[in-house]
Parts: C-alpha cells; sequence; structure tokens
C-alpha cells in the first residue's frame, strides 16, 4: 500500500501528511458520554503505530477527548517515536482539577498556560507541533487568548498555532495577533458551511492551511449505518439531531446516491467521500481506532475524481443537503 504524502500546511512552515488521524474514538468519551462507541486499547495503540508505517503521521487529538485520557493514550504511542509524528492538540472546553468538562469555555490567558502544561505531561513530550484553540471562550477576546498562545511559540512549547470552528472574522482578528497555520472546522460532501459561510475562501487568502475534521459525517457516509440503532446506546451520535428521528432516514437517502456512485468506480462510499474532501485541497483527518479503517482510509488517498465524478459528488450532496443541525442545541 502506497504511504500518504506530506504537504505544507499553512505558510509558517510546518509539513504534515496529507491525511491525518482523529484519535477521539479511541478512549471514552467526554463525562462518561462515548463518542464513538467503546474502545479498545491494545487496537488503538496497533492503529498508531500503523499510521506511521503508511505516512500518516498527523495525529489530532484534545484535552477534551476523554477528557485527557486520549492525550495520555496518544502519549503512549508516542514513546520512542516522538519526532517521527506530528501531533495536534487542542483546549478551551474549560476542564477543572477532577478532568471534567465543565460545561464551559476557557480562552483566558492564564487558562491557556495551565491546559498546555497539562497537555505536555498527558502527551509525555516538552512540545507540540500545532496548538488548537478548540472552541472560542465568547467572554475573553481571541486577540488575549492567541497572544497567551503566541508565548508558548516563543517558549518552545508550541510549534504553530490553529483554531478551531471560527467564523472568518475571528480568524483574520487572530492572524494579525501572531500567524495561524492552521483552521480545523467539520468538512464533508455532508457539511459544506465553510464553503457557504466564505470561511475555506478567507482561510486560503490567508495563507492558513485548512484541516478537514470528520470527514465522513461522523461515520455516517460510510453507509455501514443503517438505523439509528445502528449506534450504541450511550453513542454521543444518538443526540445529534442530523442522525434523528425524520432527519436520519432523509440522510440516509443521500449515503445511498453516494453509495451508488462508489459502486460504479469500484470503492467503498466511505473512500469516495474522502477521496472528494481531499479533492478540495485540504488536509482530512478521519478517525477511527482500527488497523483496517485506517488502511481503507489511506487507499481514499490515492484515488482520483474526474471533473465529472466531482460534478455528480456536488449534485448529489449540494450545499445545505443534509438534514437537521449538526450539533444539539448548545452545543
Amino acid at each position: 500500500m502506497s504511504t500518504i504524502k506530506q504537504v505544507p500546511l499553512g505558510s509558517q512552515g510546518l509539513t504534515v501528511s496529507v491525511e491525518g488521524l482523529g484519535c477521539m474514538g479511541m478512549t471514552g468519551g467526554i463525562n462518561g458520554m462515548s463518542v464513538y462507541g467503546e474502545a479498545d486499547e491494545a487496537e488503538s495503540l496497533a492503529t498508531l503505530h500503523r499510521a506511521l508505517e503508511l505516512g500518516v503521521t498527523m495525529l489530532d487529538t484534545a484535552d477534551l477527548y476523554g477528557p485527557m485520557l486520549n492525550e495520555r493514550l496518544v502519549g503512549k504511542a508516542l514513546a520512542g517515536r516522538r519526532d517521527q509524528y506530528t501531533v495536534a492538540t487542542k483546549f478551551g472546553f474549560e476542564v477543572d482539577d477532577q478532568e471534567n468538562w465543565t460545561g464551559g469555555y476557557n480562552g483566558r490567558p492564564e487558562y491557556v498556560r495551565k491546559s498546555i502544561e497539562r497537555s505536555l505531561r498527558n502527551l509525555g513530550t516538552d512540545y507540540v507541533d500545532l496548538y488548537y484553540l478548540h472552541r472560542l471562550d465568547p467572554a475573553t477576546p481571541i486577540e488575549d487568548t492567541v497572544g497567551a498562545m503566541s508565548r508558548l511559540v516563543e517558549e518552545g512549547k508550541v510549534r504553530y498555532l490553529g483554531l478551531s470552528e471560527v467564523p472568518a472574522d475571528i480568524l483574520r482578528r487572530a492572524h494579525a495577533v501572531h500567524p495561524i497555520s492552521a483552521l480545523e472546522t467539520e468538512y464533508s460532501l455532508f457539511d459544506r458551511r465553510v464553503e457557504d459561510e466564505g470561511i475555506l475562501e478567507a482561510a486560503r487568502a490567508m495563507g492558513i492551511g485548512f484541516v478537514a475534521y470528520s470527514p465522513l459525517g461522523r461515520g455516517f457516509l460510510s453507509g455501514d449505518i443503517k438505523t439509528p440503532d445502528d449506534f450504541e446506546a450511550n453513542d454521543s451520535r444518538r443526540f445529534f439531531p442530523r442522525y434523528q428521528g425524520e432527519n436520519f432516514y432523509k440522510n440516509l437517502e443521500l449515503v445511498e446516491k453516494l453509495k451508488a456512485l462508489a459502486h460504479t468506480k469500484g470503492v467503498t462510499a466511505a473512500q469516495l467521500a474522502l477521496a472528494w474532501v481531499l479533492a478540495q485541497d485540504v488536509v482530512v483527518i478521519p478517525g477511527t481506532k482500527r488497523r483496517t479503517y485506517l488502511e481503507a482510509n489511506v487507499a481514499a488517498a490515492s484515488i482520483v475524481l474526474s471533473a465529472a465524478e466531482l460534478a455528480e459528488l456536488a449534485a448529489i450532496m449540494p450545499v445545505g443537503s443534509a438534514a437537521g443541525a449538526a450539533y444539539p442545541a448548545g452545543f
């Protein structure tokens, strides 16, 4: 199997694998809620090591995942191999000293410092390659948060800065304080808000790299999920409007069209969906906790889509076609 190519992310010098590995599902969820069903640590570690063999060197984690458990798992994979991986982690969902998400957000300078020190301990490293503000703290000016993050770069604790799920105006304000290398936001055939809201265009205009998370629509675009009961009892997707009731079945109709096109091309629906996102000249971080899915995702990076196929995919799932909100109210 061919390995994944390395590409620049942003214009500050960071280079990453064009396909990274989203690690969120590899550990327990958030405050007892599973993210994507139960996980197996041994298989997760095997997947992290297999990723490196395939050239998937960018690992995406966050202090929220677990909380803290995910960073610690990634830290185990890094042991003895730290310089071979590019590690991205995040902060901003406020996690207290008992390692629970408080339900709030915190971008205050003192919390920035507390968060990086905690993440470095969890990861067992003295630096993070890419440090994201996971979500904007509405009570703290972005200039204050990014100013504090920039001091971490000066100290060598962080190499490059990123933001996650912010609008274009916030991205511009942050970039004026310190160069932002990456914007991480949900992007898939299923969720094309970044096109509709001008966010992708704004990032490109500033030389900021774009990282697409949930490029498979939280696994829904794989076609493996046929009914809401396919989600485990404590799977968080049960609480997302997009996967509930009538919305579920409307969206399933879109997936069936995707599967039909994938069949004619001799690939899976998941591989076709990934190939579409990669064709938008972005970095993707599909999440998986199993080697078999990792290898299938890697194979998707070598799929070439013609202009006609890209147009057909865009017609199957145009902007705004998914039924239901991307997140539960208040998240």
